[in-house]
């Protein structure tokens, strides 16, 4: 018996086309699978050829690190060095607190002296411990106050330089310790004691 094809023959010749054109698709393919595997690879190597540089500068870091000196230990004359600048800077610190700025002192004294009463003496000493001129506990001339002794002609005159004398920032505990009459020539005046306490510390204004 003869085999007799009962296909159309348009379909015979599509059937035939398509096995034709299969290996091209095949090859296709697999080329692209090529590039794409040569794609990845090449992200990879560089990848880690950035994680190499990464390490490779972590260990130059590091040995920098362990190269540099490491700090001394304190040792006892460091130690006895720091403590005689510590006591020198706090005798530094006292000097200052004992400071009296005398040019300001006697500046505002001379300012506040009224013009019917003249001087005779006037002795000052800074104060012993610093702050005693500012408590106000009494006034002790011969430690750390000021003695101001002098002439007006009435006894309102020796209130109203006390008055005066009171205003100064710079003197505390101002009291009149005398005040007696007495002749000069054939005038006769009003001779005073005055004491007082003198702060210290402070710039001179």
């Amino acid at each position: 018996m003869r085999a007799v094809n009962l296909l159309p023959k348009t379909q015979t010749r599509s059937s035939r086309r398509r096995s034709k054109s299969t290996p091209w698709a095949l090859v296709l393919g697999l080329a692209g699978t090529a590039v794409a595997s040569a794609a990845i690879g090449a992200v990879f190597l560089q990848a880690s050829g950035a994680a190499s540089d990464r390490k490779a500068e972590l260990a130059d870091v590091s040995a920098q690190l362990a190269a540099l000196p490491k700090p001394k230990a304190v040792t006892n004359d460091d130690a006895a060095l720091t403590a005689e600048r510590n006591q020198r800077a706090t005798a530094v610190a006292g000097a200052f607190a004992y400071h009296v700025s005398w040019d300001r002192v006697l500046r505002r004294l001379a300012l506040v002296l009224p013009d019917d009463v003249w001087l005779t003496s006037l002795v000052a000493q800074a104060p012993a411990t610093p702050g005693m001129g500012g408590r106000g506990l009494g006034v002790d001339a011969a430690a750390n106050g000021m003695t101001i002794m002098g002439y007006t002609y009435s006894h309102a005159g020796v209130a109203r330089l006390l008055s005066r004398l009171g205003v100064l920032p710079d003197l505390t505990s101002v009291q009149l310790q005398t005040s007696m009459l007495a002749l000069i020539g054939e005038r006769q005046v009003v001779q005073f004691t005055i004491l007082a306490n003198v702060k210290s510390g402070g710039p001179a204004t």
